[in-house]
């Protein structure tokens, strides 16, 4: 397993609060364990920080499911689809995608996935 995999695992997976995750950059996924982004949806989901106005007014359409924005600004997109929710935050190089489900608290998931991006932001990344 490399870095970020372990990073992925340690820091979101394990933690029994993230369903899936993934980290993403050029429009492609970078590095995955559970979560599969495709590079049209990889484009969609970079592109969001920079129209922040159309995502929070269309959000996303991810696994087969419609994703309604209800936060939104130029580091952290957090959107939900009935119980299930879907984070993007954003470092200097990545974008953290990750996901939570009906068992699991949404702002436990959220603190993870934000812990993950400020110790790769301190890192430079």
């Amino acid at each position: 397993m490399n870095q970020f995999q372990n990073l992925i695992n340690d820091c979101l997976i394990d933690t029994k609060h993230v369903e899936s995750a993934a980290i993403l950059i050029n429009y492609v996924t970078l590095h995955t364990v559970t979560l599969q982004v495709l590079p049209p949806q990889a484009q969609i989901f970079l592109d969001s920080f920079k129209h922040m106005t159309s995502t929070r007014e269309r959000g996303f359409y991810f696994q087969d499911k419609a994703y309604t924005c209800v936060r939104a600004d130029r580091n952290s997109i957090y959107c939900k689809c009935g119980t299930h929710g879907l984070i993007l935050v954003k470092t200097a190089l990545y974008i953290i995608v990750a996901t939570y489900n009906d068992s699991m608290y949404p702002s436990v998931c959220v603190e993870a996935v934000e812990k993950l991006a400020v110790y790769l932001k301190d890192k430079g990344k």
